[in-house]
């Protein structure tokens, strides 16, 4: 795969709380020379990236109940609304870990429908980060199932914060979640060689703070 293919399927990632309005400038900027297929930011910087990447085919992409998910639904869902009002036209919402880990699958259920109808109601793609550096695999399994039932375009293996993508992660989400769900890898992608390797694997979309080091910037 070529570095033009490989930008196509990255969402140029700054998410760190001490990101500045400068830097936020230059990863669109960014954005626009390699082509990469969305920038994804903290929702604070949502209008200054709309602003600069208007007119282009980059997706503007935020983060929902990041990056613990442990937000009440409606709060999630005021987040969604936000981010569309403002111009984005991805979320990426972390799914309720600690209900998941208390087993109440019927709060988590209810989570993700809610978000992906009014994500989808929006005009917008949902991505769902599951955080698989805290599940066992049978939480992942019933985890993507769910994602898979509530309609959502991604399911995302992970925040970055807590464990970072793994191949094998990637080939068990793509087989459970079947084509209907795309897979987006994120977490530790920080050289070409680790990204050919999640997408051969299944990866549809990379999440990384590393864009440039894998485009051989």
């Amino acid at each position: 795969m070529d570095i033009a293919n490989i930008a196509s399927k990255i969402d140029h990632t700054l998410l760190k709380p001490d990101a500045t309005e400068k830097e936020i400038v230059n990863l669109c900027h960014e954005a626009v020379k390699y082509g990469f297929a969305a920038v994804c930011l903290n929702p604070t910087y949502v209008c200054t990236a709309a602003r600069l990447l208007h007119g282009t085919n980059i997706a503007i992409a935020t983060v929902v109940g990041f990056p613990l998910g442990a937000v009440l639904t409606e709060t999630k869902i005021q987040e969604i609304l936000a981010a569309k009002a403002h111009g984005a036209r991805e979320v990426d919402a972390v799914i309720n870990v600690s209900r998941l880990k208390s087993g109440d699958w019927k709060t988590v259920e209810r989570d993700l429908n809610l978000m992906a109808q009014t994500a989808h109601g929006c005009g917008m793609k949902i991505k769902i980060i599951i955080e698989a550096g805290l599940l066992t695999l049978k939480e992942k399994k019933k985890a993507a199932e769910i994602v898979k039932a509530s309609g959502a375009d991604f399911i995302k293996t992970s925040t970055g914060y807590f464990g970072g993508a793994t191949i094998e992660d990637v080939k068990m989400l793509k087989e459970w979640s079947g084509p209907e769900v795309k897979v987006k890898a994120s977490g530790g992608i920080k050289t070409k060689e680790f990204a050919l390797e999640l997408l051969k694997a299944g990866a549809d979309r990379l999440g990384t703070s590393s864009a440039l080091a894998l485009v051989g910037a």
